[in-house]
């Protein structure tokens, strides 16, 4: 599934395992992969440790209790990353908390930050489209995502899906 081989059958299977809301819905296993997509396009462009932007992409929404209003989900989230790492996936300290940082802050509008977050949360932003939502260009972390050609490339591949 990945070229470096963090994200394995076996770790999907542990996400899967623990989600609790519809695998295939508006926050489920396609949003995971879009994010995972804009994500690794962005980390050539801005230098972000892809490692991180791919965990990053799988786990976000991995402890969603719903689709709407879900506050709690981030922290989650990142509790189960660092649950996990050195079982499901390794990640050195300071990896295992840049993905943690993204993870609970994910949805809190921030905009600056370590180059990774930032990649990581512009992977999440530019797959708004997927909710009827398009992205705004002056709640993106980085120039890459505000590209216009990259708005998009991003907008090309999502097929629109209803919440639930």
């Amino acid at each position: 599934m990945t070229d470096n081989g963090i994200i394995t059958p076996d770790l999907i299977r542990v996400i899967q395992q623990g989600y609790a809301i519809n695998w295939n819905g508006i926050h489920g296993i396609s949003h995971f992969q879009r994010v995972r997509e804009n994500g690794l396009k962005l980390s050539g462009l801005t230098g972000a440790n892809p490692s991180v932007v791919e965990l990053f992409a799988f786990f976000h929404d991995s402890k969603r209790i719903n689709d709407a209003g879900d506050p709690g989900h981030g922290s989650r989230a990142a509790e189960f990353v660092r649950k996990l790492n050195g079982s499901a996936f390794f990640l050195e300290r300071d990896e295992l908390e840049l993905l943690a940082f993204a993870c609970e802050h994910h949805t809190d509008g921030l905009t600056e930050g370590d180059i990774t977050v930032q990649t990581c949360w512009d992977s999440d932003r530019l797959d708004l489209w997927r909710a009827s939502i398009w992205p705004d260009r002056d709640r993106m972390c980085t120039e890459a995502a505000r590209s216009e050609e990259l708005i998009r490339w991003a907008s090309s591949r999502i097929r629109l899906q209803s919440p639930g």
